[in-house]
């Protein structure tokens, strides 16, 4: 469960951001993350909580933002988002082509937004 070692991480960012700017209270984390991520939101949102308690953060929120995949097409550029589950298979609505695309959107992990006093 890769998700656990992600909240440590997310935690230690925030903590980081509270001291330079010294709030002292954690209320909200935003995080946007891509579908290429392979991230379970249930998992993170358990790993962050566990970690939010080892960490002495009480009533503290995670919002999770999913980022939809985006491909430009390796054959005419047409840029479009796969209808099919299966990342594997992402023909182009214009063309057809299956494959070659260049990844636009959907690989992202960032901290968006952090509300603390």
């Amino acid at each position: 469960m890769h998700e656990m070692s992600i909240a440590a991480s997310l935690i230690d960012i925030v903590k980081e951001e509270m001291a330079k700017h010294g709030a002292t209270r954690l209320l909200m984390v935003r995080v946007r993350y891509g579908r290429l991520t392979n991230i379970v939101p249930e998992a993170l949102q358990m790993g962050f909580e566990a970690t939010c308690l080892e960490a002495g953060i009480k009533d503290a929120r995670l919002e999770l933002e999913e980022v939809p995949l985006t491909v430009a097409c390796g054959g005419c550029g047409e840029t479009f988002t796969p209808e099919h589950e299966d990342i594997l298979y992402m023909p182009c609505p214009r063309c057809g082509r299956e494959f070659a695309h260049e990844v636009l959107t959907g690989r992202e992990l960032f901290v968006d937004h952090i509300e603390a006093e």
